[in-house]
C-alpha cells in the first residue's frame, strides 16, 4: 500500500493532542492505525484493549499480519508480548503450566506458534492438548449420540436391496400388518442394514482462518476429529485464508490439526469453495459447512455464482458465520441476504448447539 510522507508521518504519530498533521485516515489506513493504537498507545493499553483474555488479541493479529509486511509483524508481535504482559508467560514454561487454559488461549498460542521459544514449545502443546481434552469430554457424547442417530434413521429410510435388508427389524416394525388369512406379514417398510462399504453421508468442513475466526477453527477441529471417528461419515476438514490447506490426514489427532492451522491474514472463499467442489462426488449426499464472516478478499461476484453451483448442485451448504460461545461477529450482511435468497441462511452456532445442527442436516431437517 503507497502512502505519501503526510500520511506516513500521521500514523506514527498516532492522531489526537500528538498529531500536528491534520491529515485525515480512511478506510485500510484507518484499520492500519487502529491496530498501531491498540499496541503502543499507553490510554488505550491501559483500559485493556487488547488484554490476553480477550478476542480482541486475535482479531488484532489477524489484521496486523494483513495490513504490514511480515518483517513489521514479527516486530508488532514481539512489541505485543512485551507490553500486553505476555512475553515471560511464553517464555517460561512454568509459567505457562499455572495460567488458567481456556479456548481464547489456546487460539491466541495458535496465532503465536511461530513465534513461541523452542523450550516453551512443548508445553505450549500441552497446554492446547489439556483444554481440547476437556472441551472433548464436554462435547463428544452428546455429539456422537446425535450424529449416530440421525444416521440410524437415514439407514432406516432407505430403499434397501434384498440381501440389505434387516429381516428382523423389518419383521417387528410391520407386526401391526400380520394378516391371519395368510398367516403372514405384510411388510409395508423394508428396513435395510445400509450399504456395506458406502458411507451414508460426506462430510466436509470448510474453515476461515482468518483471526477473527481462532476460536471456531479450534471447535471446528475438535468436531471434526470426532465426526472422522464415525465410519458411516466420509469426513475432510479443510482450512483457508488466502490459500488453501487440506488437514484431513491430521483429523484423528485434533492437536496435530490445531498445530497445521496457521490463524491470522486474508481471506479467499471463493478459491477454498472451489478446492472442496473438487472434493464432492456424491452431490445429494454431502453436507458442505462453511465456517466463515463471510468477507470476501477474493473474487466476489465468482463467489456468489460459486454459492448457487453448491447449492443448486445437490449439496447440502450450511454457512455458518461462527462456531463459538462468543455470539454473532461482525459479518458481510450483503454476502448473507443472498445466500438466505438461495434458501441457505448464515447463521452463528455454540458448540453446544452444533449437535443437533449436524443431526437435522444428516436427517434432511
Amino acid at each position: 500500500m503507497k502512502t505519501d510522507k503526510l500520511t506516513r508521518w500521521r500514523l506514527l504519530l498516532g492522531g489526537g493532542e500528538a498529531d500536528g498533521t491534520g491529515q485525515e485516515l480512511q478506510g485500510n489506513l484507518q484499520q492500519m492505525d487502529q491496530s498501531l493504537q491498540a499496541l503502543y498507545d499507553s490510554a488505550q493499553n491501559r483500559k485493556g484493549g487488547l488484554g490476553s483474555s480477550t478476542p480482541n488479541l486475535n482479531r488484532w493479529l489477524g489484521d496486523i499480519r494483513q495490513f504490514f509486511p511480515t518483517s513489521v509483524v514479527q516486530v508488532m508481535q514481539k512489541d505485543a508480548l512485551q507490553r500486553l504482559g505476555l512475553e515471560r508467560m511464553l517464555l517460561e514454561p512454568e509459567l505457562l503450566e499455572s495460567v488458567q487454559p481456556d479456548v481464547h488461549l489456546i487460539a491466541t498460542l495458535l496465532n503465536l506458534k511461530n513465534i513461541i521459544p523452542h523450550k516453551t514449545k512443548d508445553t505450549a502443546r500441552k497446554v492446547v492438548q489439556g483444554v481440547v481434552e476437556e472441551l472433548k469430554k464436554r462435547l463428544q457424547l452428546p455429539f456422537t449420540q446425535a450424529i449416530k442417530g440421525a444416521l440410524n434413521k437415514q439407514s432406516q429410510r432407505r430403499r434397501p436391496r434384498s440381501s440389505e435388508i434387516n429381516w428382523d427389524l423389518t419383521i417387528r416394525k410391520n407386526l401391526q400388518h400380520y394378516q391371519p388369512d395368510y398367516q403372514s406379514i405384510i411388510p409395508h417398510r423394508l428396513i435395510g442394514y445400509g450399504k456395506k462399504g458406502q458411507k451414508l453421508k460426506e462430510v466436509i468442513l470448510c474453515v476461515d482462518q482468518s483471526g477473527s475466526m481462532a476460536t471456531s477453527v479450534v471447535y471446528a477441529s475438535i468436531f471434526g476429529a470426532v465426526m472422522a471417528s464415525i465410519p458411516a461419515l466420509s469426513t475432510r476438514m479443510v482450512v483457508f485464508d488466502t490459500s488453501v490447506v487440506d488437514l484431513s490426514e491430521h483429523l484423528q489427532d485434533p492437536v496435530d490439526l490445531l498445530f497445521g492451522t496457521n490463524l491470522g491474514g486474508g481471506t479467499d472463499i471463493n478459491q477454498a469453495l472451489q478446492y472442496c467442489q473438487a472434493l464432492i462426488q456424491r452431490p445429494r449426499e454431502t453436507i458442505l459447512i462453511l465456517i466463515s464472516d463471510l468477507y470476501e478478499g477474493g473474487n466476489r461476484q465468482e463467489l456468489m455464482k460459486r454459492f448457487a453451483e453448491i447449492q443448486y448442485s445437490g449439496v447440502q451448504l450450511i454457512p455458518l458465520l461462527s462456531l463459538s460461545d462468543d455470539g454473532k461477529p461482525a459479518y458481510d450482511r450483503e454476502m448473507a441476504q443472498y445466500l438466505a435468497s438461495l434458501h441457505a441462511p448464515a447463521f452463528a452456532c455454540s458448540p453446544d448447539q452444533f449437535a443437533k445442527l449436524m443431526a437435522d442436516a444428516i436427517s434432511g431437517g
